[in-house]
C-alpha cells in the first residue's frame, strides 16, 4: 500500500524518518510517497487533508482533529526545546502588547504558546521562520518568535532574549512542551493506523541506534546548515518522547488542548486524540 507522507526538511524530521524513506526498516508492505515543506505549509495542507500521514504543529492538529489522529510516535515534545521571543534592543514584558510580533506561522505551536502567554500581543506578521532574525536586524519587526535551530544562532548575531516559551510553559504546569507531532488519516481501519505507528516508530528507534547512517539525508536536506547546529538541532528534538509519547507525553498534549480550549484559542476537539 502506497501513502503520501509529508515531513519538514529540518534535521529532525530527515533524522527521524531516514529508515522509513530509505527502507532501512521493515515497513509492513507499506511504501511511501515522501513530500518535503516548511511546518507552516504543511499546517494549511493539512486543513485541505492533502496528505495521508503528515507532520504538523500541535497547534494545528486543533483545527484538523476531525479528520486525523496524532500518532504516538513522530513527535517533538520535550523539555527546554520550546520557542523563544527575541528583539534588537532591550524590550520589557510590560512593552510586548505594543510591539509588532513576527510570528513563523498562525497555525504553529510557537504562536500558539505566545497567544496564551500574551493573549494582549495582537499585532503580528507571518514570516518564513528562518527570515526572522535578519528582519530584527534590519528593524523590520520589533519583536521575533524563533523556532528550530535559530535557537542556537540568535545570541551570535547580537539578539537579546526576551522570554523562553517553552521555559514558561514548564514551569507553569510541570509538563513537558508539545511542539510538533505526526497525524494519519481518522478514517483509515485501525490496524491500518497502527501499522503505520509501528513502522514511524521503529524509524526513530533505527536513527536513535545508528545516527551516522542517518547524516547523509538529513546534511543533503539542511540546505547551508552548520553540522554542529544540525546535531544540536536532533539532540534537542529528537527523544524518548518521539519513540513514543508515553503516558507523560499525552498528559502533555491533553493539558495543553484544555488550557487552549478554555481560553477559546481553539475549536472543540475530536476524541479519541491518539491512536490506540
Amino acid at each position: 500500500m502506497n501513502l503520501t507522507l509529508a515531513y519538514s526538511p529540518c534535521p529532525n524530521d530527515t533524522f527521524i524518518f531516514d529508515a522509513l524513506a530509505h527502507q532501512k526498516i521493515d515497513t509492513e508492505g507499506l511504501t511511501f510517497q515522501i513530500v518535503h515543506d516548511d511546518v507552516e505549509s504543511l499546517n494549511r495542507d493539512a486543513m485541505d487533508g492533502k496528505y495521508d500521514i503528515t507532520k504538523l504543529s500541535y497547534h494545528a492538529f486543533a483545527f484538523v482533529s476531525e479528520y486525523y489522529q496524532l500518532l504516538t510516535a513522530g513527535s517533538a515534545l520535550g523539555n527546554g526545546c520550546g520557542p523563544i521571543m527575541i528583539s534588537k534592543d532591550e524590550i520589557p514584558r510590560s512593552k510586548i502588547e505594543f510591539c509588532l510580533i513576527g510570528i513563523p506561522g498562525r497555525l504553529t505551536t510557537a504562536n500558539f504558546l505566545m497567544s496564551m502567554a500574551f493573549p494582549e500581543a495582537a499585532t503580528k506578521k507571518e514570516m518564513v521562520f528562518n527570515e526572522i532574525e535578519q528582519a530584527l536586524l534590519n528593524d523590520a519587526i520589533d519583536i521575533g518568535l524563533i523556532i528550530h535551530e535559530n535557537r542556537f544562532t540568535y545570541q551570535a548575531k547580537g539578539l537579546k532574549k526576551i522570554i523562553d516559551l517553552g521555559e514558561w510553559w514548564e514551569k507553569k504546569y510541570e509538563l513537558p512542551i508539545p511542539l510538533g507531532g505526526i497525524v494519519t488519516r481518522r478514517d483509515f481501519d485501525t490496524d491500518l493506523k497502527l501499522k503505520i505507528n509501528r513502522v514511524i516508530k521503529r524509524s526513530v528507534e533505527f536513527a536513535l541506534e545508528n545516527p551516522a547512517q542517518t547524516m547523509p539525508y538529513v546534511k543533503a536536506n539542511a540546505q547551508e546548515m552548520d553540522e554542529a547546529v544540525m546535531q544540536q538541532h536532533i539532540s534537542l528534538y529528537v527523544n524518548a518522547y518521539s519513540v513514543d509519547l508515553g503516558e507523560t507525553g499525552k498528559q502533555a498534549v491533553t493539558q495543553l488542548y484544555a488550557i487552549a480550549a478554555d481560553k477559546k484559542i481553539i475549536p472543540s476537539m475530536y476524541y479519541p486524540l491518539f491512536v490506540v
